[in-house]
């Protein structure tokens, strides 16, 4: 995809921010202030894409249970946006790292360094497409803040090739740069700050709908209950922690006996949870759970 330098000029991530044009005048507290008075504009953007976002999820939910998996693809800050948002998903969810993964043009050297000149080749994104083995039930997310990165393009149009669900994020409206994917969400939040700095109100915005299509998703999959992120990955102390705060919530019981039925369960808070409800050993409790999906709000619903 080739832009118009004339054409990049008039984009919404692009364009002078009269609140701040003194800027470098404003004392520390004026500063702040202005900071907090922009960032407002990223809720109402989120707003203003809740029908694409709740889409998006569904789409998202139906064909990871289907065996597929999500794809975040993008370069610079939006790129490892995707990353963190991948990365994150095992310790939440206790997902496995494939089910969710984060592309980023110039791999994982670009997390720490700058290649933003990698964006500019739509080949590549074209060829990860082609690397991941991408297929009819993956969906692959396309992250692009100023809506023009060809890396990002050429890997919606090559997914879509392959069958695979697209979605499109960008922060600018659809009059300025069109998208070919299935769902495109779009988040306008305004000229930046710092003029061009997409790192600031779009990344922000990008950040909070990343985490409404993963966290949505997961609670669609049955990975929470109630509120619960049940199926926490118990690897560090602090999850530990967390993990046994869940049960003493839901049982009522001591943390020396929470600890107990976790270990009993094979530290996983749903079998735990079901283990103690229902009374049940663990590999009846894992039974039931793999009848259901791992679905603990179905599960027990069913005894």
């Amino acid at each position: 995809m080739t832009i118009d330098p004339n054409t990049r000029a008039h984009l919404l991530t692009e364009q002078v921010n009269v609140n701040s044009a003194n800027l470098d005048r404003l004392n520390t507290l004026e500063l702040v202030d202005l900071f907090n008075r922009e960032d407002r504009n990223t809720l109402d953007a989120i707003a203003g894409a809740r029908q694409e976002l709740a889409q998006a999820i569904d789409i998202i939910a139906d064909s990871l249970r289907q065996g597929g998996r999500l794809f975040y693809i993008g370069a610079g800050t939006s790129g490892r946006l995707g990353v963190l948002d991948a990365a994150e998903c095992p310790p939440t969810f206790c997902t496995p790292p494939e089910l969710v993964q984060g592309i980023l043009a110039g791999g994982v050297g670009a997390l720490i360094k700058s290649s933003e000149g990698l964006e500019d080749i739509a080949s590549d994104g074209a060829q990860a497409m082609v690397e991941h083995q991408i297929g009819p039930h993956d969906v692959v997310v396309g992250i692009t803040a100023g809506g023009t990165t060809p890396y990002v393009h050429g890997a919606i149009e090559s997914a879509k090739q392959r069958g695979a669900k697209t979605i499109f994020i960008a922060c600018v409206p659809t009059n300025q740069v069109a998208s070919i994917a299935d769902i495109d969400i779009r988040l306008p939040v305004g000229p930046e700050i710092l003029s061009g700095s997409t790192r600031l109100k779009s990344g922000t915005v990008t950040k909070m709908a990343l985490n409404i299509l993963s966290t949505g998703t997961m609670v669609k999959l049955g990975k929470v209950y109630g509120n619960r992120m049940v199926d926490v990955a118990v690897t560090n102390t602090k999850l530990l922690d967390r993990a046994l705060q869940i049960i003493q919530d839901l049982t009522q019981l001591e943390r020396d006996a929470a600890s107990e039925l976790l270990e009993a369960s094979n530290r996983s808070v749903k079998v735990a949870l079901l283990m103690h409800w229902h009374q049940i050993d663990r590999s009846t409790a894992e039974a039931i759970l793999a009848q259901h999906h791992g679905q603990l709000r179905s599960a027990v619903d069913s005894l």
